[in-house]
C-alpha cells in the first residue's frame, strides 16, 4: 500500500486528496507557490514544500521541482489531481523512472488516446459509436473538401493532436474548406508540433455526457454511470448532474458499457472518463479523460462511491473491490461550480480577501472548497473557489435542495456566480431537462 502522497496540484482538489489519504492512513505532501502562502492545502498536508514562484510554469509545472520534492520528502507516489500535469505522460514517465507512482494512467494510454485519429480508430474498432467523419488524417485540402461533401455542412476540422480548443474550425460553407483546412494546420504545427487533421461532422447543440470509469491493474473496469455536463459557458462546464435525465435505463447501459469497453481497448487502469456527444440520432464517443474530473464529486454523491480512494486502491495494486452488479444509484445530484469572478463585468475574475464565509448544511449538502474565513484569494489561478453539491432521491427534489443552499450559501470579499446559477436553476427549459451544450449562452443572450 502506497505510505506517503504528494498531491502535485492545489486548491479544492489538493484538499479533496489529502483528506482522502487522512482517512486511509496515508501520509501527505502538499506543494505550493509562493503566490499560494497561505493556501489551506498546504496547512492541512503532513508536510508542504514551496517550489518556486507563483508562475505555473515555475512551480505546479514544474516537474524538475515537483520530483525533488517527493524525493527529498520520501514520497512514493504523486497525485497530480486535474488540470496542470494530471495528463501529462512525460511526467508520469519520469515519475515511474524515478521510482515513484503515478497515480493515473499509464503513459502509454495516454498517448494512444491523446492522438484523436488514433482513438477514433481504437473506438470504431471496439464497437465504440464515433462521430461520423474520417478515421484516416486529411492530408491536402482538396481530401477535405471532398470529406466534407460526402459528410454534409456543417463539419468541424480538428487536430489529431490537439486540446483547449486550437487547431479547430467549423465550416458551414463549401467554399470556406480550403482556407479553414490551411489555418487549421497551420495552428496546430504552431501549438503541437503536429499538423495531423482529421474531419467530423458538425453536432450543433447535442448533449455532452460522460461516463465514469474505473479500472484496476488486473483486468478489472467498472462505470459509474454517467454525468449531465451540457450546461456550459464558452466550453466550461457551469454545472453538472448524475444520473442524466435524458436517458432511459436501456441507453444508460448501453453507454455504460461502451465506457468500459474504450477504457480495456486502450489498456487503461485507475479513475477517467469517457465524453460522449448526444444527440436524438444516438451517442458519439469524443474523447477519454486521463484524470479525475472536476466534477467527479457528484458521481461519488449519486453512486456512493469514493473516487479519489479507489484511485490510491488502484495505484498501490489492488483489485476493485466492486463488480458491475454492486453498484447503484442512490439518487440524483447536482454540482454547482462557485467561481470568484463578477457577472456583470462578462465574467470577470474577482480577487481579494474573505471577509464572511458561511457554508450551508444538512444531509445531503457537500461543499469542496479551499475558502476559509481571512483568505486572499490570489490572482495567479482559475476562478473557481468551490463545487456546491446536493443529493436527493429525485431531480425534483435535489434542485430544490441546490436552490435552498445556494440562497444559505455567503461568501463575502468578493463577486461571485452564485446568483448566476440561481438563475439557472429557476429556468423553465433547465427544470423541465431540455439542456443541450448552447442553451446557457442562449439563455444569457435572452437577458
Amino acid at each position: 500500500m502506497i505510505k506517503k502522497v504528494l498531491i502535485a496540484n492545489r486548491g479544492e482538489i489538493a484538499i479533496r486528496i489529502i483528506r482522502a489519504c487522512r482517512e486511509m492512513g496515508v501520509r501527505t505532501v502538499a506543494v505550493y507557490s509562493t503566490g499560494d502562502t497561505e493556501a489551506l492545502h498546504a496547512q492541512l498536508a503532513d508536510e508542504a514544500v514551496c517550489i518556486g514562484p507563483a508562475s505555473l510554469k515555475e512551480s505546479y509545472l514544474n516537474t524538475y521541482a515537483i520530483l525533488s520534492a517527493a524525493e527529498a520528502t520520501g514520497a512514493d507516489a504523486i497525485h497530480p489531481g486535474y488540470g496542470f500535469l494530471s495528463e501529462n505522460s512525460k511526467f508520469a514517465r519520469v515519475c515511474m523512472k524515478s521510482g515513484i507512482k503515478f497515480i493515473g494512467p499509464a503513459p502509454e494510454a495516454m498517448e494512444l488516446m491523446g492522438d484523436k485519429i488514433t482513438a477514433r480508430r481504437l473506438m470504431k474498432e471496439n464497437g465504440v459509436p464515433i462521430i461520423p467523419g474520417t478515421t484516416d488524417p486529411l492530408e491536402t485540402p482538396e481530401a477535405a473538401e471532398e470529406t466534407a461533401r460526402e459528410l454534409g455542412f456543417p463539419v468541424m476540422i480538428k487536430a489529431s493532436a490537439g486540446g483547449g480548443g486550437r487547431g479547430i474550425r467549423k465550416v458551414t460553407r463549401p467554399e470556406d474548406v480550403r482556407d479553414a483546412w490551411m489555418s487549421a494546420r497551420a495552428e496546430a504545427e504552431a501549438a503541437f508540433g503536429d499538423g495531423t487533421l482529421f474531419m467530423e461532422k458538425c453536432i450543433e447543440n447535442g448533449r455532452h455526457l460522460e461516463v465514469q470509469i474505473l479500472a484496476d491493474e488486473h483486468g478489472n473496469a467498472v462505470h459509474l454511470f454517467e454525468r449531465e455536463c451540457s450546461l456550459q459557458r464558452r466550453n466550461q462546464k457551469v454545472m453538472e448532474e448524475a444520473p442524466s435525465c435524458c436517458l432511459d435505463d436501456e441507453r444508460r447501459r448501453e453507454m455504460g458499457e461502451a465506457a468500459v469497453r474504450a477504457a480495456r481497448a486502450s489498456g487503461y487502469t485507475n479513475a477517467g472518463t469517457i465524453e460522449f456527444l448526444v444527440d436524438d440520432s444516438g451517442y458519439y464517443f469524443m474523447e477519454l479523460n486521463a484524470r479525475v474530473q472536476v466534477e467527479h464529486p457528484v458521481t461519488e454523491m449519486a453512486t456512493g462511491i469514493d473516487i479519489v480512494k479507489a484511485q490510491l486502491l488502484i495505484a498501490s495494486g489492488e483489485p476493485l473491490s466492486i463488480r458491475q452488479e454492486d453498484v447503484r444509484l442512490l439518487g440524483h445530484a447536482i454540482e454547482c461550480r462557485i467561481n470568484a469572478e463578477d457577472t456583470d463585468k462578462n465574467f470577470m475574475p474577482s480577487i481579494g480577501r474573505i471577509t464572511m464565509l458561511h457554508v450551508p448544511g444538512g444531509p445531503g449538502v457537500r461543499f469542496d472548497s479551499m475558502l476559509y474565513n481571512g483568505y486572499e484569494i490570489p490572482p495567479y489561478f482559475d476562478s473557481m473557489v468551490g463545487k456546491l453539491i446536493c443529493m436527493d432521491r429525485d431531480r425534483e427534489g435535489a434542485m430544490a435542495k441546490m436552490r435552498s443552499a445556494l440562497t444559505e450559501m455567503v461568501i463575502d470579499g468578493v463577486e461571485t456566480n452564485i446568483d448566476f446559477q440561481l438563475d439557472l436553476l429557476t429556468n423553465k427549459k433547465v427544470l423541465r431537462g431540455e439542456l443541450d451544450t448552447g442553451l446557457v449562452e442562449r439563455i444569457m443572450e435572452e437577458t
